[in-house]
């Protein structure tokens, strides 16, 4: 008999896992509530993604009269650019769906059954579902959670869809805001301040502490605050204590008093999990303090035979990493060959303009872990493809062993550094040495040349 698999979540680390024991012959019931994807494709990831690639293209226009392209009448070519926000979230909206049913078409395609409705744990090995008004049931030999999460709400800062918002409410707007004011200074707002002051809004940014992004490399943070405030960002540093609308806009008031206005409010100060009446309690699945559950390297939960995967457990909020998470689970309950998840390995990246990208341990981490490393830093100016670009800013940052040469860590600064991260992020699951990665070939021009010229001077640095 197949054994029976009990998903609850379409979100990456359930649709991946779905498709990955359906392969392997198991009976698969998917359970979703609001639509296949999960956050990562309805409100997130692919939403988002799309927004900052239209802004993307406005930073090329701006290059543009340094490559001998104008109007006609001689002017910038920028500067006959507009943005229309309802054309640009109609087309989000478009995406969405048909990565949704793309995503639809794979499971039933794999087999994989998919039911719709709210999920809950009867017992380890029972899931309910109450579908309008209906109740469902169905037993499982395991049961994998990957029920995402949602954004937290700060008390006095509470959304209201029209002009204080939380990301998933973006994508109904129809005009560009005229001034915004985005609270949270982390990945989400990152992103999305620097894609709304491309797009053409008046944009202030409310950090917690004195730079963007404070928890990336430090270089990477100071380098895109500088480029924010260069653009004509406000940073305003503080908490909100308190979001109004007053007429046609929004006031934050910050706690020491402050008080910053704007047209709307983007609210990105994290998010909680969706682990609220789930069963979990009974069931035997324990959370800490904030709702996560807590999983093991192999995604086991505290109750035999049920996993979690994904944002729900608090491990790390990517896509990748819940897609990991999700087919390690599989493989585990199926028997095939399991590999923990290691977080050292997991490479990231931050989608503003200039990316940043980084894998494997910062210089903090080495540093705290006493271990001997030099730190080779390039910048992309002096690269010809981004001379050709007209790409000037940008670098390449390795860490490297000082007797041994392994690669460490890196961190990529620039135009498509998610895509330029991978042979560094090859380099560290696969402990390659720097030698290695100069060793192998890159095209003449092209900005990897800048990876492999990193790596190529920490060869001659004293070891």
């Amino acid at each position: 008999m197949s054994p029976r698999i009990v998903i609850v979540g379409g979100g990456p680390g359930g649709y991946e896992a779905a498709l990955v024991a359906a392969k392997a012959g198991a009976s698969v019931t998917l359970i979703e509530r609001h639509g296949l994807g999960g956050n990562a494709v309805l409100t997130d990831v692919v939403p988002s993604k799309t927004v900052i690639a239209t802004a993307e293209l406005l930073t090329i226009a701006e290059r543009a009269p340094e490559l001998g392209v104008r109007r006609a009448d001689g002017g910038p070519l920028a500067d006959d650019l507009t943005v229309d926000m309802g054309a640009v979230n109609a087309r989000v909206r478009a995406l969405v769906s048909r990565q949704s049913e793309d995503i639809a078409a794979r499971l039933e395609r794999d087999g994989v059954r998919v039911v719709a409705g709210a999920a809950r744990l009867a017992s380890p090995s029972r899931v309910v579902v109450d579908d309008a008004g209906e109740t469902l049931a169905f037993d499982a030999d395991a049961i994998l959670l990957a029920v995402g999460a949602r954004p937290r709400i700060v008390p006095g800062c509470e959304p209201d869809g029209e002009r204080v918002l939380t990301w998933t409410q973006l994508y109904d707007l129809e005009e560009l805001p005229e001034h915004l004011v985005v609270v949270g200074s982390g990945v989400t707002g990152a992103e999305f301040a620097g894609a709304y002051r491309l797009l053409g809004s008046a944009v202030t940014l409310v950090a917690s502490r004195d730079r963007v992004l404070s928890r990336e490399d430090p270089d990477a943070s100071e380098h895109l605050t500088e480029v924010f405030r260069r653009r004509g960002m406000t940073l305003v540093g503080g908490r909100a204590a308190r979001v109004e609308r007053v007429g046609d806009g929004v006031e934050v008031t910050l706690e020491d008093g402050t008080v910053v206005a704007g047209s709307h409010c983007l609210m990105a100060v994290g998010s909680v999990p969706n682990t609220s009446d789930l069963g979990l309690e009974e069931a035997g699945v324990e959370v800490d303090e904030r709702g996560l559950i807590r999983v093991d390297r192999v995604s086991r939960t505290t109750a035999r035979g049920v996993y979690a995967a994904g944002d729900c457990t608090g491990v790390l909020p990517l896509a990748s990493v819940a897609a990991t998470q999700g087919r390690i689970a599989m493989a585990h309950v199926l028997g095939d060959a399991v590999t923990p998840l290691d977080l050292s390995l997991v490479a990231s990246n931050v989608f503003t303009a200039p990316e940043i990208a980084s894998v494997g341990a910062s210089e903090a981490e080495l540093e705290e872990r006493g271990l001997f490393y030099r730190v080779s830093r390039l910048d992309l100016a002096g690269n010809p493809r981004a001379k050709m670009l007209g790409i000037d800013e940008g670098f390449v940052k390795i860490f490297g062993h000082t007797v041994t040469g392994q690669v460490f860590g890196a961190v990529v600064v620039g135009p498509r550094a998610s895509e330029h991260i991978y042979p560094l992020s090859l380099a560290v699951a696969h402990h390659l040495t720097v030698d290695d990665v100069a060793a192998a070939f890159t095209v003449y021009p092209s900005l990897s040349g800048t990876v492999s010229e990193a790596a190529r001077r920490l060869h001659f640095m004293d070891r």
